[in-house]
């Protein structure tokens, strides 16, 4: 997203999470600015079919997005072992470091040596061996990541309204990329794809799901 379009971006999903959540916010002893609702929570198939004002945010949120010129940037894997063999910390650390790598190219691609990028994540457990590996990659090696000004910061999600919106698409992206994987396994998730599925392609760019080693 432009810089200069952040703020107003974020006073934007302010007031549309306001509408919808006036209720549970004034109840709640948090400060407004500081309430928020998690994706994975409010995403979920059954809350899409029945509740319109939940099924019309999402297309409500991409247009804004289009609206001041931003993009949509998503990496997912098709987890495939089992889940004593999964590695959480190195699945997130790989597929943040190829979004970092598209952003990268993105930026250079659309606007030359002069675009940059900063790169805001929710707060997570293993930062400190990621931050070394990003700093790696920004320092080091035949092709460093030129258009990152500084490794990823690392915020609290409840003071960010611009992460909160970032955490509803990843919500909305992990229902549509398990549909598309696996739709016979998730097949409640039919109804991601009908409503969001082509307005998700209006603002995406080098954007894929790796399925069992082959990125689609």
């Amino acid at each position: 997203m432009p810089a200069e379009a952040v703020r107003g971006f974020g006073t934007w999903f302010f007031k549309r999470k306001g509408e919808l959540f006036a209720r549970q916010m004034a109840q709640s002893p948090k400060h407004p600015a500081t309430w928020e609702r998690k994706g994975s929570e409010l995403f979920r198939a059954r809350a899409v079919r029945s509740n319109r004002n939940v099924r019309d945010l999402p297309g409500r949120l991409f247009r804004e997005i289009r609206r001041v010129r931003g993009k949509v940037i998503y990496v997912g894997v098709q987890k495939t072992a089992t889940p004593s063999e999964h590695h959480a910390n190195g699945l997130y650390s790989a597929m943040l470091r190829e979004a970092i790598w598209r952003l990268d190219q993105f930026c250079e691609a659309e606007g030359g040596p002069q675009a940059k990028f900063f790169l805001a994540l929710d707060e997570y457990s293993g930062r400190d061996e990621l931050l070394t590996q990003v700093s790696r990659d920004m320092y080091g090696g035949t092709d460093p990541r030129r258009a990152l000004i500084e490794p990823p910061f690392h915020l609290e999600s409840h003071r960010y309204q611009t992460v909160q919106a970032a955490d509803w698409i990843a919500a909305l992206i992990g229902r549509l990329g398990a549909y598309w994987v696996e739709p016979a396994v998730w097949p409640e998730n039919e109804v991601f794809q009908r409503y969001y599925g082509e307005r998700l392609k209006q603002v995406r760019v080098r954007s894929g799901i790796r399925r069992e080693g082959t990125l689609g």
